[in-house]
């Protein structure tokens, strides 16, 4: 499989909104970030389509097709593999990672964070839980601490997480360094009078990324753009699209075989018919995936998003779908699997086969890596 890698530049604010109404008088539009793979899906296939000279509104009713994108109905070979936020130094792009869940941030007495990991632990038989699972992760420490929020991991501590190690404080950057929110403030406006409304107030949450800051893409079955404009999020904002040598942290697929367990991280949001359930997972934890089993003994999920979004075709908002949180981990043991079926397995994202899904795996949703567990 190629890759196809840019580096993603926001020229201007960006309204990422999500799933909850916004236009009432009075109304508050936050803004969702990171924002979900579908925005960038969306803004690169809309360019893909302008530069070979095919009509968006013919395409999105399914009277034009592409040879690479297909239709909005059946997905070509385009797919989103991946969506991470970056940052671009000395003519470099770094990509950043959100904090896994089962490493905890805590302030320390003067001031700076401290990583601790989660580790599958069984509990006392006379201690009742919910989770099915044999095991529940436990952060286990001395003394009391506070948890520190806005944590993002950097590629080295992605990198040191994957092959089993706990980051480093160095590889820890917040969210006040990347990004910054910016409140607008507006006015509805009469549609019969193209003037302003009485009373229709609202105010929108814009995100504005320091310098430098951006994501790296990554997509595979088609061509991308060297070097374009694109549109955007919500309203459209300008962002360019660079080439860019990105270096995606490596995989050791052969040790993570050899050693029979491991950590299934999701690096987008997972959309599973079951909840927070893998695809191919039973009550009991078994898993059974294409070239792939195992068992799940231990999880810690991150809060579901419900994933929407606008279908061009229809004209209407995408109905709505329950999504386990992007960064949520999985422990897999009795794993069974060789280097190259894992190596499909990333590569494919939980999805069946057929696929169930063919618009949102082409989106980028249900991507996963796999992390040693020690």
């Amino acid at each position: 499989m190629t890759l196809e890698t840019r580096f993603l530049e926001p020229l201007d604010v960006l309204f990422l909104r999500g799933n909850q109404l916004f236009g009432e008088a009075g109304s508050y539009g936050e803004a969702l970030m990171p924002p979900w793979p579908s925005v960038a899906a969306g803004a690169i296939r809309s360019r893909i389509l302008a530069d070979s000279g095919i009509d968006l509104t013919a395409f999105a009713n399914g009277k034009a097709t592409h040879p690479q994108l297909g239709t909005p109905q059946q997905p070509g070979g385009f797919v989103l593999q991946q969506f991470q936020l970056a940052r671009q130094q000395d003519g470099a792009v770094e990509t950043i990672w959100p904090l896994p869940t089962d490493l905890v941030v805590s302030q320390t007495d003067d001031g700076t964070p401290r990583i601790t990991a989660l580790r599958p632990t069984a509990l006392h038989p006379q201690i009742a839980t919910s989770s099915p699972l044999p095991f529940v992760p436990v952060l286990a420490q001395s003394g009391r601490s506070k948890a520190a929020g806005g944590w993002w991991l950097l590629q080295s501590g992605w990198q040191k997480y994957l092959q089993g190690q706990t980051p480093a404080t160095d590889d820890l950057v917040h969210s006040r360094d990347l990004w910054a929110y910016d409140e607008r403030i507006g006015i509805g406006l009469d549609v019969g009078t193209r003037s302003a409304a009485d009373g229709k107030l609202f105010t929108a949450r814009a995100v504005a990324l320091k310098e430098g800051v951006g994501f790296a893409v990554a997509a595979s079955g088609a061509t991308l753009p060297a070097n374009a404009s694109l549109r955007l999020g919500g309203d459209g904002r300008a962002a360019q699209l660079h080439s860019a040598a990105l270096t995606w942290p490596q995989l050791d697929y052969a040790a993570i075989a050899m050693a029979r367990r491991c950590r299934l991280v999701l690096t987008s949001p997972g959309i599973f018919g079951d909840g927070w359930r893998l695809p191919g997972m039973t009550t009991d934890g078994q898993l059974s995936l294409p070239g792939v089993t195992a068992r799940v003994v231990a999880a810690s999920v991150n809060r579901a998003e419900t994933i929407s979004g606008w279908d061009l075709a229809a004209r209407q908002p995408k109905a709505a779908q329950r999504a386990a949180g992007s960064a949520s981990v999985y422990w897999l043991s009795d794993l069974k699997a060789t280097p190259e079926a894992l190596g499909k397995l990333v590569a494919r994202g939980l999805w069946g086969e057929p696929c169930e899904d063919p618009q949102r795996h082409a989106e980028g949703f249900n991507r996963l890596a796999l992390a040693a567990w020690i």
